[in-house]
């Protein structure tokens, strides 16, 4: 906890952040069952064909053990070595998880940002904090979530009737911005193409591993 507290002032949540990224990456970890395992992967897409263009994994053990609201550090490592066998550099992270809708108000994605200096964004399937109102059912439509009179995200319907996504900022993003490009990244799925390749790879990589 210490650690969060002394990044947060570091967070850019205001950026804007890049309008146009070319290179976008995702970032995901897979467990093993038994939960000593974990593999992280990272995929680089075209932004304008979603095509991948760059991938790399890290196979290891958690660095942490399991705490709620401290996930980041059990993935931060492996994520890091990823990134670092990357030979494109990505112009935007997006990461499968939080950025400021963390309790503490700095998930995995501002810690990914403010370490690598790279624009980062959250996209989680589950919230960890918050409440909005509900949102319509058609792609496009988004309300804000609030948590303790914050807005620190928003719940994002990224296709017609599927269940929303919780959009953070994570670090040199706006949050208009940050919502911009999960529309542009997930044109067919409810999760964006970045999570969907990097979650792939990592699954791929574990199973490997085992």
């Amino acid at each position: 906890m210490g650690v969060q507290e002394a990044l947060r002032p570091l967070v850019d949540l205001v950026g804007p952040g890049p309008a146009t990224p070319v290179m976008v990456a995702g970032l995901d970890v897979a467990y093993a069952q038994s939960g000593d395992l974990l593999a992280a992967a990272v995929t680089v897409l075209d932004a304008r064909t979603l095509a991948v263009v760059d991938s790399a994994v890290s196979v290891g053990r958690p660095a942490f053990g399991y705490v709620p609201g401290l996930f980041a550090f059990r993935e931060l490592p492996a994520l890091l070595a990823a990134l670092d066998r990357l030979s494109t550099r990505p112009d935007l992270l997006v990461c499968d998880g939080h950025g400021l809708a963390h309790p503490r108000r700095f998930g995995l994605a501002c810690h990914l940002g403010v370490v690598t200096g790279l624009p980062a964004i959250g996209v989680g399937m589950t919230p960890l904090i918050g409440e909005w109102d509900p949102v319509q059912r058609g792609r496009g439509s988004w309300s804000p979530l609030r948590d303790g009179g914050d807005v620190v995200g928003r719940v994002v319907r990224t296709q017609d009737g599927v269940k929303p996504v919780f959009v953070s900022v994570g670090h040199r993003m706006s949050l208009d911005n940050a919502t911009t490009q999960v529309f542009a990244l997930a044109p067919r799925y409810r999760l964006p193409e970045t999570t969907r390749t990097a979650d792939r790879l990592c699954r791929e990589a574990l199973a490997r591993a085992r």
